[in-house]
Order: C-alpha cells, then sequence, then structure tokens
C-alpha cells in the first residue's frame, strides 16, 4: 500500500513539474497555404479540409516537396505529421530548416522508413557554417504513422530544441564558448519533402523501395510558424528578446525536460555522434556538454 501510495505522489510531483516547465506554446491549426507553397512535382500534392491538411506521394517517378514562404532567424516551427505506413523501406520524410548557401545553416528532421512492423528511425542533424555531420538517431515511442504526432524546433540565440510532442529529443546548445558556430545570422526558409533514398536510408541502403507498394503517401497538417520572419539578406531579428521564445525561461531546458531528454536518450538513442570514436578519434567540442545529459 505505502509503495503503490509512493508511486500515486511521484506520478502527481512529475505531472506538476510538467505543468510547470518551459514547454512551447501550443501550435494552433493552420492551413498549409498560409505559411507554405509547393515546390516540386505538384501534381503529388493533395489537398483536403479546404488547405488545412495535405498529402505527398511518392512513386518510383518523383516524389515532391514544399517551402515556406518566408525566411526566418529564429523561432518556434512546427508540423504535423503521420508517416508513410506499411513498407517504407528507402524512403525519407523530411521536414529541415536550411539556409540553403555553400556555408549554410541547417536543422533536420529526416524520418527512416522501414519494412512492415519495424520501426522508424529519425534522425536528427544540425549544420552551422557549412559543418555538419552531427547525426543522432532515435527509434520513436510510438507507430509514427498511425496518427499525427507533432514534430517541432525551439530556435533562438541560446540554443536549438527538437521536440517530439513537446518531449525534447536533442538539444544542440550555443557553445561559442567551445569555438563551436551556432546559427544565428543567416536566415533559414522551413522545407519538407518525401523522396526515395534508398541507397542509404534503410539499413545503410541494404534495404531497397519497393515500388509495388507505391504510392507512398505522408500526411501533414498544423503548419505552424511563430518566428521573426525577414529578409533573406538580414542578419539579425528586429524583435530580438521581445517574443515568447526569445525569453529567460526558454535559453535552457528546465529541469523536468531535462529529465524527459535523459528518458529519450537512454532509452531510444541507437546512434549519438558525440560518442562514435571510429568516425571522430577526437570527439567535436560541443560533445563535452552532450555527455552530461
Amino acid at each position: 500500500m505505502a509503495s503503490n501510495l509512493w508511486t500515486l505522489c511521484l506520478s502527481f510531483l512529475l505531472l506538476a513539474s510538467g505543468a510547470m516547465s518551459a514547454t512551447p506554446r501550443k501550435a494552433i491549426d493552420v492551413p498549409f497555404g498560409r505559411n507554405y507553397i509547393p515546390t516540386w512535382a505538384l501534381d503529388h500534392i493533395k489537398y483536403f479540409n479546404g488547405g488545412s491538411e495535405i498529402q505527398l506521394s511518392l512513386d518510383k517517378f518523383t516524389g515532391t516537396g514544399f517551402q515556406s514562404k518566408g525566411s526566418y532567424l529564429f523561432g518556434h516551427f512546427s508540423m504535423q505529421i503521420k508517416m508513410v505506413p506499411g513498407d517504407s523501406a528507402g524512403t525519407v520524410t523530411a521536414f529541415y530548416l536550411s539556409s540553403q548557401n555553400s556555408e549554410h545553416d541547417e536543422m533536420d528532421f529526416e524520418f527512416l522508413g522501414n519494412r512492415t512492423r519495424q520501426p522508424y528511425i529519425l534522425q536528427t542533424n544540425v549544420f552551422s557554417g557549412g559543418k555538419g555531420n552531427r547525426e543522432q538517431r532515435i527509434y520513436l515511442w510510438f507507430d509514427p504513422t498511425k496518427a499525427y504526432h507533432t514534430y517541432s524546433v525551439l530556435w533562438n540565440l541560446y540554443q536549438i530544441v527538437f521536440f517530439v510532442d513537446d518531449v525534447p529529443i536533442r538539444v544542440f546548445k550555443n557553445n561559442k564558448d567551445l569555438g563551436v558556430r551556432f546559427p544565428f545570422n543567416q536566415p533559414m526558409k522551413i522545407y519538407s519533402s518525401l523522396w526515395n533514398a534508398d541507397d542509404w536510408a534503410t539499413r545503410g541502403g541494404l534495404e531497397k523501395t519497393d515500388w509495388s507498394k507505391a504510392p507512398f503517401v505522408a500526411s501533414y497538417k498544423s503548419f505552424h510558424i511563430d518566428a521573426c520572419e525577414v529578409s533573406v539578406n538580414a542578419r539579425f531579428c528586429q524583435t530580438q528578446g521581445k517574443r515568447w521564445w526569445d525569453q529567460k525561461e526558454f535559453q535552457d531546458l528546465d529541469a523536468f525536460q531535462y529529465r524527459r531528454l535523459s528518458w529519450v536518450r537512454h532509452r531510444y538513442t541507437i546512434y549519438n555522434y558525440c560518442t562514435d570514436r571510429v568516425r571522430f578519434p577526437s570527439l567535436p567540442p560541443e560533445c563535452k556538454r552532450d555527455r552530461d545529459v
């Protein structure tokens, strides 16, 4: 009885701490056309419910994609996505921010399809000044093909945080004191695409796309952007320090968020470049702080 009471008390405390944590604000339903436009293979995008929901399709001829109308320096970006169901080996559903130049900055969600009944792999990466190779991979703790889930990025001058349903799965801090470049002065557009990558996506390219299962379809809704929109040539945000995602409580994760990040790290992470001594005999400088999670 005492054990059960302790469990209930602990659960209450976790819920309470979660309610008080600096969780990003809930995104509201935003139609596709408010913030985004198609970029290629327009006939492979279908619209539903007045444009509040779309589907991307991939066949052996082409995939498709879209991008934001504006460019942004810092903010909170999210989408609800339902991944390609069934045998999705070889396919990649991508959601990312990028400045698209030779020394570009970039923040990636890449969902790597798999054979039926095998779990999706979510790969994240961060580029700064054209330098990437910062891959982390996790298994999701749910089936992302059964229902919509929210995937979001919080980006300010202090940190980049990747969230899955408000659970932080990765944080990339501003480590300029360690000599690591941080994305801060290159406006980015937001992109999403569904494409064939069977040369690397599933088991390193061993599992090829089964085109007899085509078309492959991913569904999207809630195209939320709350960010500083700027000219693609701008180098600073005029509202710096004045938006909710710029405030002190979002300069770092709170204790509850760090516990959730640690939960993901220990239960679901299958690759972290910061522990790969084959690729990196001398670990990148930012990994000194990654080990603290």
